[in-house]
């Protein structure tokens, strides 16, 4: 499997000089690299192999300054990258989206360099670990997680964040493979994600949302604080700086939730399902959009997919359309607006918080698509748990999992 670990930099004042001189000559051969694309297929009439614009960098080396103290490595990265960013918008082309041509990239829109293979590794001097690059030199670096002894190094890449860090990112590979899911997954959850409560289970767990409130009247404060100064003044810059201090904490907070809550669903159940939304068309609805951009669900999905694919737990996304609608316990859908947070079927009478009722529903479905049949033997009434308040388990004990009381779950600190 293929990993990435990321790891802060601490260079000197000479080492941050020189990263940013390289990162500017890597930036000027993508813009040129672009030009010479679209020189070719005006003169060819079609576009120019990865390979022929890579063969030409050793014949602008004999007229292009500074060219030669940037590793060869990375400028032949620098050219994948633009060709890269081609096949990516000949992809949303194809699925029918309105896309443009490339555009150069200006000193704020090319932030990273990669070393692939080879001209760089990991090494000890002066008693502390050193990132060692080709042309260079030795930059320290702060490896607050060891990296596994099986593990290879296949590249890394240096960026530097708006606020002026600079990290170092390894793609890792890893010999071994990830568990096989189970055939017959025992512990099994479904998870409904909201905005009042981040998360509400299966197992009667729920997540409340963080609490960045306090974080975002800060970042409001030191925008309002950025617009009053002068655009390019040594002031303005020093103002940009905080306001992209304020992103990054709170994206280091969402994100640090995001993955304690992703790890713990992963490592403690045998399956997981959650409802596959289509998070774009939601925020183009004109209603409390910016809450859930903040909520950030399809992070949470992509982190908790990987994990369970990295623990060997079932991950399964299923049709949103209609869980929170239809009975958990009869199947009968009812509308209801979003400010009725509690589930009433009308048909069979059965109430239950409107978030546990479809975190039942999405579990069900979940249970189908990996291919678990629902038993005849069991009645509606012996599956319906009279001991609780919780959401009916008629369908997962259909399906042969424990009834809700049976099933135990560590909670899951906000």
């Amino acid at each position: 499997m293929y990993y990435a670990y990321k790891y802060r930099l601490k260079p000197s004042d000479a080492h941050r000089k020189e990263l940013n001189r390289h990162r500017d000559i890597c930036r000027q051969l993508y813009n040129h690299t672009l030009y010479r694309l679209n020189e070719y297929q005006d003169e060819h009439g079609e576009l120019p192999s990865m390979t022929t614009l890579r063969s030409e960098l050793p014949d602008l080396k004999k007229w292009w300054d500074g060219l030669s103290d940037v590793y060869s490595k990375v400028l032949q990265t620098v050219v994948e990258r633009l060709f890269d960013n081609l096949k990516g918008l000949s992809a949303l082309k194809e699925n029918g989206y309105g896309v443009g041509q490339l555009k150069w990239k200006p000193p704020r829109e090319f932030r990273s360099f990669t070393y692939s293979q080879s001209g760089f590794k990991l090494d000890k001097k002066g008693g502390q670990t050193v990132l060692s690059l080709s042309k260079l030199g030795d930059i320290p670096i702060r490896l607050h997680r060891a990296i596994p002894d099986d593990a290879k190094l296949k590249q890394v890449t240096i960026k530097k964040e708006p606020t002026g860090e600079w990290f170092a990112t390894f793609g890792v590979e890893m010999d071994r493979e990830p568990p096989e899911p189970p055939e017959n997954p025992e512990r099994c959850v479904g998870i409904d994600v909201g905005i009042l409560k981040y998360a509400h289970d299966t197992d009667g767990t729920a997540v409340g949302s963080p609490d960045l409130s306090a974080e975002r009247e800060r970042l409001e404060r030191e925008q309002r604080s950025l617009s009053r100064k002068e655009h390019g003044s040594n002031n303005y810059e020093k103002q940009r700086r905080r306001v992209a201090e304020c992103h990054a904490d709170l994206r280091r907070k969402r994100r640090d939730f995001l993955h304690k809550l992703s790890n713990y669903y992963a490592r403690e159940y045998d399956l997981v399902a959650v409802e596959d939304l289509n998070v774009k068309g939601i925020l183009e609805s004109p209603s409390n959009s910016r809450n859930t951009a903040s909520a950030a669900w399809r992070t949470f999905l992509t982190l908790l997919e990987y994990k369970c694919e990295r623990e060997g737990t079932h991950f399964v996304a299923v049709n949103p359309r209609g869980t929170t609608k239809e009975c958990a316990s009869c199947g009968v859908s009812t509308d209801k607006p979003l400010w009725v947070r509690e589930h009433t079927c009308p048909a069979c009478g059965f109430k239950a918080d409107r978030d546990a009722n479809a975190a039942w529903n999405i579990l069900s479905r979940g249970l189908e698509d990996v291919g678990v049949g629902h038993s005849e033997s069991t009645s509606v009434e012996t599956a319906l748990p009279v001991d609780t308040d919780s959401v009916s388990a008629k369908r997962v004990v259909e399906a042969g999992s424990p009834t809700l009381k049976e099933r135990t779950a560590s909670p899951v600190s906000e």
